[in-house]
């Protein structure tokens, strides 16, 4: 039996480390810099690799990786403690080697891409000398594999690729992209597609335009719409086996969503400060606003809120690192994705009211992250597809009853409990 809520107390050091050095060297750059993976930016590249280094030298870069490729090997719990500090800034997982979609990416070719497309690609991603992108969603089908069109057919010693992708993020910025296509549309909705490394300069991709995320910098986005017209790649650039598209992509889905989660509950947090700062700051009619019952009672229930979220993120990381198996853990990855939207909208919101007009407007980042909580409920599968999932899980675990009332109606369990008891309460009468 054990259970404990406390840090180790030498990882609590680290933790303190990374919170001092993000609040001062990595937060002051996200307010110069537009975006921390465009390589060709030279303020970002001034900035950002002096960054990188202080923390390799510390220990913490790619702490999501093993030590076979350069990292240290932390279990889910760890990450999950380092990714709620990193969460609050946009350039803190970059500055740390741990940012989307590159560790994904990354964990991807590590475990499925031949010894050339390691050295090409992979060496040069985990540097950050590099950065990729993952294209995987379509215009039509959304994010369901099983509706996706896109084709790859084999031509010779060729792949060849036909089709659109949507949202594939950081295409712009990318020397290369993962790619999800259809090889064997006749066989089962799992088994008709496979996973490509795609060389971004390879003829026959067009990027249609790039999709910016409404509340952001005006042309800042980052999510492109994607067109392949007969992209040649070479045979050996397929991903694990023919058709294990979608057991490959499932490599980089569960623990995302666990780092994903836990810098949510960091940007949540940074909204919930802001509010009691706010609180604490304005008066109206007389007093401050903390002293007001109904803002009293906002402030409550986002603390109840982001609590409850954290602990079931760090509970979902340790049953990760407890059973090593992310289908033993599927219904708790599905219900922190699940609530994970609500939590910061809930507290976005009103963080935003109690900051009255100024919260609404663009001096503050409060709209922004109202418009990022759908953004949350929408990426690596929509909220109501991880509803549905934890639902079966949960219903797994259960079974109906033939009769015509349930089991615990009420009449059936005293007419059991009198028979069970038969003896003394007729020694009593």
């Amino acid at each position: 039996m054990s259970w404990d809520f406390e840090t180790d107390p030498d990882f609590q050091v680290e933790l303190d480390w990374v919170d001092k050095f993000v609040h001062e060297e990595v937060e002051p750059v996200d307010m110069v810099i537009k975006h921390a993976w465009d390589m060709h930016d030279p303020i970002r590249q001034r900035l950002i690799p002096p960054l990188q280094d202080k923390v390799r030298e510390r220990g913490l870069w790619a702490c999501h990786l093993g030590p076979n490729l350069g990292g240290p090997g932390y279990g889910q719990v760890k990450l999950a403690l380092l990714n709620e500090i990193l969460g609050r800034t946009h350039s803190g997982p970059i500055v740390f080697g741990c940012q989307a979609p590159d560790s994904g990416n990354a964990e991807i070719l590590a475990h499925y891409g031949t010894p050339k497309l390691k050295e090409t690609y992979l060496e040069p991603l985990l540097k950050n000398e590099i950065v990729s992108c993952f294209s995987m969603t379509e215009p039509a089908g959304g994010s369901d594999p099983t509706g996706f069109v896109c084709r790859a057919e084999l031509d010779g010693d060729d792949w060849v690729i036909n089709g659109e992708k949507w949202f594939s993020s950081h295409a712009k910025f990318a020397s290369f992209l993962i790619v999800l296509a259809v090889t064997d549309p006749e066989e089962s909705s799992y088994r008709r597609m496979s996973m490509f490394v795609v060389p971004k300069d390879t003829p026959g991709i067009e990027i249609i335009r790039n999709v910016g995320l409404y509340g952001h910098q005006e042309g800042e986005g980052t999510h492109a719409y994607v067109r392949y017209t007969d992209v040649h790649i070479p045979k050996d650039h397929l991903l694990g086996e023919r058709g294990d598209g979608f057991l490959v992509a499932q490599t980089r889905l569960g623990g995302g969503r666990i780092h994903h989660a836990m810098r949510t509950v960091g940007l949540t947090r940074k909204a919930f400060d802001m509010m009691c700062e706010r609180a604490l700051s304005r008066s109206t009619q007389g007093e401050l606003l903390a002293r007001k019952q109904l803002v009293q009672a906002m402030i409550a229930e986002s603390w109840i809120q982001l609590e409850q979220f954290r602990l079931l993120v760090l509970r979902t990381a340790w049953r990760i690192d407890k059973y090593n198996d992310y289908q033993r853990v599927r219904a708790d990855i599905s219900a922190v994705k699940a609530a994970m939207p609500k939590v910061l909208h809930d507290v976005a919101s009103r963080a935003l009211q109690i900051h009255g007009s100024l919260g609404a407007s663009d001096e503050m980042p409060f709209g922004a992250m109202v418009l990022e909580s759908f953004h949350m409920g929408l990426a690596d599968g929509a909220t109501e597809v991880h509803q549905v999932t934890l639902a079966r899980q949960i219903l797994k675990e259960y079974r109906g009853t033939g009769d015509l009332f349930p089991t615990t109606h009420l009449l059936k369990l005293r007419a059991e409990a009198a028979a069970k008891f038969d003896d003394v309460l007729y020694a009593s009468t």
